[in-house]
């Protein structure tokens, strides 16, 4: 038993240092984008969300969004599907549980 934990043991740390040296530039590039891409909006940008807002309901309003690309289409889907599913997860992890939830 001694020696199946102690051939364990050298294995496990053989595939952890493994697994840091593959992991270690990629979690560099994940890092770099993170601090770009996940930072809170500045005072600055706040007015120009807002315009954005008011230019897609205006769009709404008036049927402009018919005459979009499908790439455009695509996109927006997109965007609006990952607000949703942040959504849910603020949700799940303020309820602590997916218990209730239709997933």
């Amino acid at each position: 038993m001694a020696k199946f934990i102690h051939n364990f043991s050298e294995k496990a740390l053989s595939m952890v240092a493994a697994a840091v040296t593959y992991l270690k530039p990629q979690l560099v590039t994940f890092w770099h984008y993170a601090k770009v891409e996940l930072v809170p909006p500045t005072p600055g940008e706040i007015p120009t969300a807002i315009q954005n807002v008011k230019k897609i309901i205006q769009s709404a309003k008036t049927g402009s969004f018919k005459h979009l690309t499908v790439k455009e289409a695509v996109l927006n889907g997109l965007v609006a599907t990952e607000v949703l599913m942040w959504f849910y997860i603020g949700e799940i992890m303020g309820k602590r549980g997916i218990v209730g939830y239709d997933v």
